[in-house]
């Protein structure tokens, strides 16, 4: 008995080494697929794998649905006619067609397909061009579209005045553009001559025609007396300023300031003799002047001699009141001349000389 469990458990010790030493053979349904000798190796930590989302997106709808559109934007002046064309560079597109309130072209099995009108007549469009795949089914281009208006004029006015401007006084110009679109578009620049003040933009929404007011304060000075103001308002249509401007002048508004009177007299004035004696004067209207010397009236001299020398008080009444000033007037010769004895005694000298020396 002993034996014969002896003999069983060297039996099972043998069938167990003889398990582990050599392989398994399995059936040939039971074989895996082969594996590829060489693995790909993992991208080197030094470069960067590009995140998933953002351009990447952009990338993989590009490469889904490879639709262009020429022009790749459309501005267009309302009533006017244009054309895009939409097309597709690849083949495994069934259908190519447009997405459009207006006039929309029959879809066609063509790589490219215009969309053509005669006038444009709507204000807010959203066009799309669609391509049907035989792989990835649909895919929709947007055509960003513009439709706009220049205005019909454009006016520059005071608010709640006319005439003339009183200095350092508070003015309001108003400066109006009528049936404009779209008016989230419009820039209006202010001018004073040819100096840019201001500009101003809009905050309409509205893509119809609407009519805007912009404003600007005010505060002329005397140096403003005769200036042109005046205002352009221009529809920024396009991003790069290539294109050629949308833009309307106002007609210039020639300003009359009311100043005065200033007098422009210095404390001491030499006059040559023989000139007139004079004092700067301003004031808008003019101011009347009056001169006095030693409290009486006096004219000022046309031709001055020593004579005229002293202190003189000058006295400008305008419209703002009055302004005077003291000057202290000194006549002086003029470099280089002599008296008419004097020069006839130094001739006869002269000529009393020449004739000693023959």
């Amino acid at each position: 008995m002993c034996a014969l469990r002896s003999l069983k458990v060297t039996l099972l010790l043998h069938l167990f080494c003889s398990a582990t030493s050599s392989p398994l053979s399995l059936l040939p349904s039971e074989i895996s697929p082969p594996f590829p000798t060489m693995l790909p190796p993992w991208p080197s930590p030094s470069l960067s794998i590009p995140p998933v989302g953002g351009d990447q997106d952009d990338l993989v709808e590009r490469a889904r649905c490879p639709l262009t559109l020429s022009p790749s934007s459309l501005v267009v002046r309302f009533g006017d006619p244009f054309q895009v064309n939409c097309s597709v560079p690849m083949k495994g597109f069934s259908l190519l067609g447009w997405e459009v309130t207006l006039v929309a072209p029959k879809p066609t099995m063509n790589s490219f397909l215009v969309w053509r009108v005669e006038h444009m007549t709507e204000w807010a469009i959203s066009p799309s061009c669609y391509a049907l795949s035989d792989m990835e089914g649909p895919c929709h281009l947007h055509l960003p579209v513009l439709v706009y208006k220049a205005p019909d004029s454009v006016s520059l006015s005071f608010v709640n005045h006319t005439g003339s401007l009183l200095e350092h006084h508070m003015y309001t110009l108003w400066c109006t553009v009528h049936n404009v679109a779209p008016a989230g578009n419009l820039l209006v620049t202010f001018y004073r001559g040819q100096t840019q003040l201001v500009q101003r933009h809009s905050n309409v929404t509205e893509k119809t025609p609407v009519t805007e007011v912009f404003t600007l304060d005010i505060v002329p000075r005397r140096e403003d007396d005769g200036n042109d103001y005046w205002c352009e308002a221009e529809l920024q249509l396009h991003p790069t300023g290539t294109q050629q401007r949308v833009a309307v002048a106002s007609e210039k508004v020639t300003t009359t300031v009311l100043f005065g009177p200033q007098l422009l007299c210095p404390a001491k004035l030499q006059v040559k003799m023989g000139e007139s004696l004079r004092c700067e004067v301003r004031g808008n209207p003019e101011p009347s002047v009056i001169w006095l010397k030693d409290g009486r009236l006096v004219t000022p001299p046309a031709h001055s001699t020593r004579a005229h020398a002293g202190k003189y008080t000058v006295l400008a009444t305008g419209l703002f009141g009055e302004r005077n000033v003291t000057v202290e007037v000194e006549v002086v010769t003029c470099r280089g001349t002599t008296s008419m004895p004097r020069r006839h005694f130094l001739l006869t000298a002269l000529l009393g000389l020449t004739l000693n020396l023959l």
